[in-house]
């Protein structure tokens, strides 16, 4: 099977949201921020499974409008967390890169479908 680079890109992504979230759990006791990221970072991936699985257009289009409206409320906590000093400003960058490069796909793949 061929590969479907926007869901390995985001179970990647969601991979590393987890490790984020423990690190920010265990090491910085931070639990409200971190259970944010958590939800929003991991749902894209798993917004992307659906619509790859969809059965019609529409339900395509909403998982994936989903999934880019998830990603864009996981950059907000990403940087949230980076300007109040809970993560670094080089991991911040990474995560960023990566999220964005998701958004663009997942920009790319609504602009493929038309909302009706």
């Amino acid at each position: 099977m061929k590969e479907n680079i926007i869901l390995t890109k985001t179970y990647k992504f969601a991979l590393r949201i987890i490790k984020l979230y423990k690190y920010l759990v265990e090491e910085k006791k931070e639990y409200t921020l971190s259970k944010q990221i958590l939800r929003s970072g991991t749902s894209v991936g798993a917004n992307s499974e659906e619509g790859a699985g969809s059965i019609s257009k529409k339900d395509f289009r909403a998982k994936f409008f989903i999934a880019y409206k998830e990603a864009r409320e996981t950059h907000y906590w990403i940087r949230l967390l980076r300007d109040s000093d809970f993560i670094e400003p080089n991991l911040a960058k990474s995560l960023l890169e990566d999220n964005d490069e998701i958004l663009k796909i997942l920009g790319a793949i609504l602009k493929t479908v038309s909302p009706k």
